[in-house]
C-alpha cells in the first residue's frame, strides 16, 4: 500500500512539473523593454535633423507591398551618438492611429556634424492606412 501511495505522489509531482514546463515553453515572449527618452536625450533631440525624407511603395517577390521610408539624419550637436530609434506612426484617413512601430535609424554611431542615410521598410501596415507619410518621432537616443 505504501508503494502505491509513493507512486501516486511521484506521478502528481511529475504532472505538475510537466505542466509548468509546458506553460513556460508556450507562453508568449515578453515585449522588448522600451524606455522613454531620458531628460538628457530630450534636450538633445533638437540637434538631430531629419532631411530628404521620402516614401515609396514597391512590390516584393512574395506579392506584398513594401513601404519604404528613406531619408537622412544629421547630428548637428556636439555629442557623439551610439543609437537613435524613432516611432513611425501611421494613421487612417480619419486621423486614427492604425500602426505604431519603433525602429532604429542609427545603429553604429553618429558623430557631431555627421549625416547618415536611413531606410525603414514596412510590409505589415494595415489596409486602413491613409497612404500618407507617417509621423516620425524620436523615441530614444543613446550617447557614446
Amino acid at each position: 500500500m505504501g508503494n502505491k501511495r509513493v507512486t501516486i505522489v511521484i506521478a502528481a509531482v511529475l504532472a505538475v512539473i510537466v505542466g509548468a514546463a509546458f506553460w513556460y515553453m508556450t507562453r508568449p515572449p515578453a515585449p522588448p523593454r522600451q524606455t522613454a527618452l531620458t531628460p538628457e536625450a530630450k534636450a538633445y533631440v533638437r540637434h538631430l535633423e531629419l532631411s530628404d525624407v521620402t516614401m515609396k511603395a514597391t512590390d516584393s517577390y512574395a506579392g506584398q507591398t513594401v513601404i519604404e521610408i528613406q531619408g537622412k539624419i544629421r547630428n548637428a550637436g556636439d555629442r557623439a551618438i551610439r543609437t537613435v530609434e524613432v516611432w513611425c506612426i501611421f494613421y487612417d484617413a480619419y486621423g486614427q492611429l492604425v500602426r505604431r512601430v519603433r525602429v532604429p535609424i542609427v545603429r553604429t554611431g553618429l558623430n557631431p556634424g555627421q549625416t547618415r542615410p536611413f531606410r525603414l521598410p514596412f510590409d505589415d501596415i494595415p489596409e486602413s492606412w491613409s497612404k500618407q507619410m507617417p509621423q516620425l518621432v524620436i523615441a530614444s537616443i543613446t550617447f557614446s
